[in-house]
Parts: structure tokens; sequence; C-alpha cells
């Protein structure tokens, strides 16, 4: 049975400052550096065969303060990025309610697609092995519920530097 310990990259500036961050890059706040260094003191004694992350940076340089401990490369895939928020980027989140959503956002059932053919590399790239995978509060619900067969809206929210475990 392959293992997936998913976990949401720690605090970042944007998400102090209720910003959209969408596919940014983010900069992790001195607090989620503290976040990603107390689960790889957690996690550190955990048998882990692979580190996966995003693409993106705030998820790249969490992954690598997990995978230290076990002296583990991060293989990166932009299949773990955040969900596309299109015009909605950059925007301070309360100024958003009962605004019409851009055209750009990218869809419900393209978000799905992409967390199911993340599921789909997990298994052909490391079926029978335990693997650690940093990804974003939306994607990371995406491939719980395509995973577990439930709606997105039935999976509760990830704080930051929170793991969740799907037996695959």
């Amino acid at each position: 049975m392959t293992k997936l310990l998913l976990v949401r990259h720690g605090e970042t500036v944007d998400n102090v400052n209720q910003i959209m961050q969408g596919q940014t890059q983010g900069e992790l706040t001195i607090n989620g550096i503290e976040q990603a260094e107390k689960l790889a003191e957690e996690l550190a004694g955990e048998p882990i065969d692979a580190f996966v992350s995003s693409d993106l940076k705030r998820s790249v340089d969490t992954c690598l303060i997990l995978a230290k401990p076990h002296a583990l490369p991060v293989v990166q895939t932009a299949l773990l990025r955040e969900r596309d928020w299109g015009g909605f980027t950059g925007r301070f989140i309360p100024d958003l309610k009962g605004e019409t959503w851009p055209d750009d956002v990218e869809s419900l059932p393209d978000l799905l697609a992409r967390a199911q053919r993340f599921l789909d590399f997990i298994r052909s790239h490391y079926e029978g092995k335990t693997v650690l995978a940093v990804g974003h509060g939306i994607i990371n619900k995406a491939i719980q519920a395509a995973h577990l067969g439930k709606e997105m809206r039935e999976i509760p929210r990830m704080t930051n530097a929170e793991v969740r475990l799907l037996d695959m």
C-alpha cells in the first residue's frame, strides 16, 4: 500500500495579510518556518521514502525543511500548485465577498482533474512507498476529495503545516 502524507505549506506573509495567493510564489513567515521545523522534528523518525512538493516557493521551502532530517531530495511538480485564482490573485480576501468570479479562475472540474492526475502520479511513481507531499489549502482539499470520492465542501480546511494521511 502507498501512504501519502499530505501537508499544507507553513504560514506565509500573504496568509497573514489575507491576500489571495493562488499560484504566486509566496514567502514563509518566521512562524511558517517554525511550523515546518516543528513538523520536521515530529516526523524525523517516520519512515518516509520520498518528498514531493508543489513547485511554488512557499511549498518548496516547507518541503526542504521537512526532508532535511531524512537527507532526501525534493521532487517538484506543478500538479500540486494551488488553485489558479485568475483575476482574484493578489487581492485582499475580505474584499472579494459578493464579487462576480472572473472567467480566468481555474474551474472546480479542472482542479479536481489535476488532483486526480497528482494521485495517479503518486501511484505510478511511488507504489508501496510512503510519500510526503507539500501542497496548498485548496489543491490539498481537491486531492482528498478525489481520493475519498467526496465533495470538496465535505473536506475540512487544512491549517498551515498540518499533515493528513491518505492510504492509497
